[in-house]
């Protein structure tokens, strides 16, 4: 777990998950958080039942880097949203990154936050280099997080821009990065 001045951060266990994907309130009771009404979006749903439970029950996968992270907001004792890995690193140490934050929670800094506590774990794994992430181009908000977080813009394909942090130790970006944004 990740704890960060408002939140703490959990990735979920293959059992986890699979109460999490019910919806009926099993995950809040096991976590001892109040009680919500989630529904999950059919993209995410789509990525829970054809790729996250099946990549966390592989054993032969570190489950951390396919399963969803949650943001618990410590005051309020509530899930407030999801960050998910897309995978282990590549062979050039990218990992790519999506996120959500639910509606009654946005516009108060916590997915910047949130964001924040998980590049922090990121740059204690020494396989990742950079953190790759997508957004839509009419998401400003999903965009302010990265560029919060220090992210650079790399390019743009179709609605999409794309969006890279390299890790290092002074967590400063490459010239090679800078570069790419121009």
């Amino acid at each position: 777990m990740i704890e960060t001045k408002r939140l703490k951060i959990l990735p979920l266990t293959y059992s986890q998950l699979i109460k999490y994907a019910k919806c009926d309130n099993s995950l809040e009771r096991e976590l001892d958080l109040k009680k919500i009404q989630r529904i999950i979006p059919p993209e995410l749903r789509e990525a829970l039942d054809e790729t996250i439970i099946p990549n966390v029950a592989d054993k032969n996968k570190n489950y951390l880097y396919s399963t969803l992270w949650t943001a618990i907001l410590k005051v309020q004792k509530r899930l407030i949203g999801e960050l998910c890995m897309m995978g282990e690193p590549n062979a050039e140490g990218e990992v790519e990154i999506g996120y959500g934050i639910y509606r009654e929670f946005q516009n108060n800094g916590y997915m910047t936050e949130f964001l924040g506590g998980i590049v922090e774990w990121l740059k204690s794994q020494s396989r990742v280099q950079s953190i790759l992430a997508k957004t839509e181009k009419s998401n400003i908000s999903s965009y302010r997080v990265l560029e919060k977080n220090m992210f650079f813009k790399i390019g743009e394909n179709g609605n999409l821009m794309e969006w890279k942090l390299k890790l290092s130790t002074n967590n400063q970006q490459t010239d090679e990065v800078r570069e790419m944004d121009r």
